[in-house]
């Protein structure tokens, strides 16, 4: 069994951990809402800063993302890539080459003749309705030497 005393002083070291763990949970807590607040005021003057820098230069928006930087980038080299190919085809129009675009306008009222392919996607074994298609769609008889010219 155990004596008076060490029962005195198990019930001691129980109570001061008890208090030790009261403060440090406190110490903590304060700690935790000091730096919430401070990081709190460091955003708000941030966002202070912001505005008033947009202000003085009347931006707006002062800050450009990722990709509008990477699309300004891509119309700046595909810009450079046009300029180039004009200057190719000026050179070339100088030395005497002419595009056959510009030989069928400048003739006798030639007709530019459209370029059409028709698609259908059917099933297997679906050949009726793949006739009925090309009958309300294509040409035939005498109505299939038009389309050819």
């Amino acid at each position: 069994m155990r004596s008076k005393g060490s029962s005195n002083r198990l019930s001691g070291m129980v109570t001061r951990s008890w208090i030790s763990n009261l403060m440090l949970s406190m110490f903590a807590a304060f700690a935790t809402i000091y730096v919430a607040g401070r990081l709190w005021q460091d955003s708000q003057s941030r966002v202070y800063l912001m505005k008033d820098l947009d202000r003085i230069t009347g931006q707006g928006q002062s800050a450009i993302s990722v990709d509008d930087t990477l699309k300004i980038i891509g119309c700046r080299e595909h810009h450079k890539k046009l300029s180039a190919l004009e200057m190719e085809l000026a050179t070339a129009q100088q030395e005497g080459f002419v595009s056959k675009h510009s030989r069928e306008t400048s003739g006798n009222k030639s007709k530019k003749r459209p370029l059409l392919v028709i698609g259908v996607f059917t099933a297997f074994g679906h050949k009726n309705n793949r006739d009925a298609i090309r009958k309300a769609w294509m040409g035939t008889g005498m109505y299939l030497p038009l389309l050819s010219k």
